[in-house]
């Protein structure tokens, strides 16, 4: 769906006098609630409605706060299909204008912090920003501003403090919800930034817009997860291998099919229902109703005498992460920085695991531990477990 422009105050008598999180009685919502309310709005404009009130009880209910300070991540422990993206402070560097831009190209809204007041110190406050306009963004302010979401509201005019934009930006909360289509509304008119979207359709839809196929070069199989958090694999709830039909559950999913840092939630036809990455399938262009067979699990001999050999299972694969940038992860012959350096792999380049797969697992972005793996050209040698994640 397109973000819709939705506009909450954190002095709204309806909830300004109460307490936020786990506060003391100073803490209240109208006075320091100005990330909870930014939540809020950016919740709701993707399409699940929430208040500040009745935020604030969910996240409680979650443990979601360290005293009144909102732990940004246990919103996915109510909406799994909003995840954080990013989390970046940047008080003493210039703020990430780049990713701001293309998260908001993407149907994606920004929460960041800034300096409230041109007064010495910080006072810091949060704003939600959905578009960019020339060097300056529109922003949707929880302190009673400009509360009419019809009216463009300026960062700059009022919290640059006589700085330019990209150090006017103190702290980048960036959320991605699976849903997303690629727009958001734009005040007073019919416009959407990000990227055109999809027409409507009219008619009987077949049966093949629900359906999408692991793509065939991914040999490792694809997780299926109970939430968009690649970080852990304890959230994977199973992979399937390549070729498997999967029905997609989302209204807009098809549209995302082999989208970068797009999430689709899928059912595998056996029980098993999460959200996948998209960029990972292909459409399915079939109206006919699609078979999936159980795999062979043990060899068998049929009645013409031909004996069938269960296939091999597939070894565990990782890849790169994007935080190596140019400089690439290096695999090293052996487990130490000091040893002969056998290859460079950039970013997303694939590693085959030759070592046992849960003591591998067991290592996944931990510092200080290595993995044995073998590289696209054969080589083996070893990794920092630290650079590498499993898809």
């Amino acid at each position: 769906m397109t973000f819709q422009l939705v506009y909450y105050s954190q002095q709204d008598p309806k909830w300004k006098e109460d307490i936020l999180g786990f506060g003391d009685s100073r803490d209240t919502i109208g006075y320091v609630g100005c990330a909870l309310t930014s939540v809020a709005m950016l919740i709701s404009g993707h399409g699940f409605i929430e208040t500040p009130k009745t935020l604030n009880q969910k996240l409680k209910n979650v443990n979601g706060f360290v005293s009144a300070g909102i732990r940004w991540d246990t919103v996915n422990q109510i909406y799994p299909q909003i995840n954080v993206k990013s989390n970046i402070s940047c008080g003493n560097t210039d703020a990430p204008l780049g990713l701001i831009d293309a998260s908001i190209a993407a149907g994606q809204p920004v929460i960041v912090m800034v300096d409230s007041t041109p007064a010495p110190g910080l006072l810091t406050h949060w704003v939600v920003l959905y578009a960019k306009e020339g060097s300056d963004y529109l922003m949707l302010d929880p302190w009673p501003y400009q509360t009419d979401v019809n009216k463009k509201t300026y960062l700059m005019p009022r919290y640059s403090q006589g700085n330019p934009l990209q150090r006017s930006i103190m702290h980048v909360i960036v959320y991605e919800s699976f849903n997303a289509s690629g727009g958001i509304s734009l005040p007073g008119t019919d416009q959407t930034t990000g990227t055109d979207q999809t027409p409507p359709t009219t008619g009987t839809v077949t049966t093949s817009t629900t359906l999408a196929r692991v793509k065939a070069d991914l040999t490792w199989g694809l997780n299926i997860r109970s939430s968009i958090d690649t970080s852990s694999p304890s959230n994977i709830v199973v992979s399937v291998p390549a070729g498997t039909i999967l029905t997609l559950l989302g209204a807009d999913d098809y549209s995302k099919i082999g989208g970068v840092n797009q999430w689709v939630r899928v059912n595998d036809g056996k029980g098993h229902e999460g959200f996948c990455a998209a960029w990972y399938l292909e459409q399915v262009q079939v109206a006919a109703p699609v078979v999936v067979t159980e795999p062979v699990t043990t060899s068998t001999t049929d009645t013409s005498g031909v004996t069938t050999t269960p296939p091999k299972p597939v070894a565990m694969t990782v890849v790169v992460k994007a935080r190596v940038g140019r400089l690439g992860a290096k695999v090293y012959k052996t487990a130490s920085v000091k040893s002969e350096i056998i290859s460079t792999e950039k970013m997303r380049a694939k590693l085959t695991v030759v070592e046992d797969e849960s003591k591998a697992r067991a290592k996944l972005g931990k510092a200080g531990k290595w993995l044995n793996v073998k590289t696209k050209d054969g080589k083996k040698g070893y990794v920092s477990a630290e650079l590498v994640a499993e898809p």
